[in-house]
């Protein structure tokens, strides 16, 4: 496992561009933000899968009832996938916001990228149980974000990113402002 005294929280890109920091009348500016949608091409997959699970109640023999798997099962399916994929990652108003949770970024101590398999092994056997985990399977990288919070028993947030590079920089840049 990847712990805060063997991982060096050195910069991962010197070259990244990032959004200037909000100002004091526009505390709830984002600075970053994913979208962590799915690949487009779990759409056509996803309406195959319900065209053949729809196909089978042809097999019935009932004329009738032909349409109504396809009608529903089928917008079902788009619909499950897009839901899936519709979540977002952002730095805002001094918080990392990830699927409903929220962490204010005082409490952050380090963070750093992670590729997919250091992601996957952190997340695995070799993770913390205690950890809040937000990965997504279709997302390989991702970063892992330390707290320093004594009444908060959570040791470290992990959460995909395509872009974990961007993220760190972003995290790091508030670790570097006074206050």
């Amino acid at each position: 496992m990847v712990t805060g005294h063997e991982a060096t929280l050195d910069a991962v890109n010197d070259g990244i561009d990032r959004a200037p920091a909000p100002d004091a009348d526009d505390a709830r500016a984002v600075e970053y933000r994913e979208l962590l949608r799915t690949p487009w091409w779990w759409y056509p997959i996803a309406v195959g899968v319900a065209c053949l699970f729809a196909g089978e109640f042809h097999i019935s023999g009932l004329r009738l009832t032909d349409w109504i798997p396809f009608g529903t099962l089928v917008p079902v399916s788009i619909v499950l996938v897009w839901l899936l994929g519709h979540s977002r990652l952002e730095i805002t108003g001094g918080e990392l916001r990830v699927r409903g949770a929220h962490l204010p970024l005082r409490y952050v101590s380090g963070a750093i990228a992670l590729d997919a398999h250091t992601l996957r092994r952190v997340v695995g056997r070799e993770g913390d149980p205690a950890a809040f985990v937000s990965i997504r399977p279709w997302i390989g990288p991702g970063v892992q974000v330390w707290l320093d919070d004594a009444d908060d028993p959570t040791p470290y947030w992990v959460v995909s990113s395509r872009h974990p590079d961007r993220l760190v920089t972003a995290v790091r840049s508030h670790l570097s402002q006074p206050g």
